[in-house]
Formats: C-alpha cells, sequence, structure tokens
C-alpha cells in the first residue's frame, strides 16, 4: 500500500466540513483548495477526541477545558490533540494550519476563559502539543 504524502495538516472546519462547535464549518479558499488538491490532510482535534457536533462551545479556564455549562471537557481535548499528532507522525507531516483562536488549533490566541469573546495570548492544546513535538503550526490568517 502506497502512503498518501500530504504537506500540511489543516483544520477541518477551514476546509469546509462541518465540525466546528455549532455544527457548522469556517471555510477558506485556500484551505480548501489546499484540500481539493489532495496537499492537505483535514484534522478535527475534538472529533478525534469523542466529542459531538454541534456541542456546547468550549474555552480554556485555569488550565482546564470547560464548556460554558461548566462541563470538563480536558481529557477528551488532550485525547483529540495525541490523535492529531499521532495522524502528523503517520503521513510524516510538519506543518499545521490552524483555527485561529480555538481550545484546540488557536496558535497564537485563544478566548480568556469567560466566555465573553475575548481574546488573549495562548495556544490550544493541540497547537501547543504539535509545536512541542517539531511541527510548524499557524494560524488561517
Amino acid at each position: 500500500m502506497i502512503k498518501k504524502e500530504y504537506e500540511v495538516a489543516v483544520s477541518a472546519c477551514l476546509c469546509g466540513f462541518n465540525c466546528r462547535y455549532d455544527g457548522k464549518s469556517k471555510p477558506d479558499e485556500r484551505m480548501k483548495a489546499l484540500y481539493e488538491s489532495g496537499k492537505a490532510l483535514p484534522v478535527c482535534p475534538e472529533l478525534e477526541g469523542g466529542l459531538d457536533t454541534p456541542r456546547t462551545p468550549c474555552e480554556i479556564v485555569n488550565g482546564r477545558i470547560l464548556s460554558s455549562d461548566g462541563e470538563d471537557r480536558t481529557e477528551a481535548y488532550h485525547r483529540g490533540s495525541e490523535r492529531v499528532l499521532e495522524i502528523c507522525r503517520k503521513h510524516s507531516i510538519k506543518k499545521a494550519i490552524l483555527k485561529q483562536n480555538s481550545p484546540s488549533c488557536g496558535t497564537t490566541h485563544i478566548y480568556d476563559g469567560t466566555f465573553s469573546g475575548t481574546l488573549i495570548e495562548g495556544m490550544g492544546v493541540t497547537a501547543r502539543l504539535l509545536y512541542e513535538n517539531g511541527i510548524e503550526v499557524t494560524g488561517e490568517k
């Protein structure tokens, strides 16, 4: 069996997959074109971690990932980030383009944990794990 060679992992929501917390996508035409050309492998850490779509929005609060109704989703987020790292390793992917501001995929900013829409500097759990394992991470902008 020949292993598919991808250039980059991309947040699935940027490729047009309806996997965000709200059941929608955030398609980015450049990311969709990469996916459609076979150069990008779409990944969604939340789905890989076993969360459903749609789901209650989550933010990082004091190092834990909590939903807006107070449910602790930390383990699912970490499980999903580990799975995405495994996928990147399996396909020898060295770069990921991830959805900005997400508690999983945010590369430079995340929401502050108050569910008020306020951004702070920081990385989502998947972005951080990939970065710490030598994978270049960037946001879609």
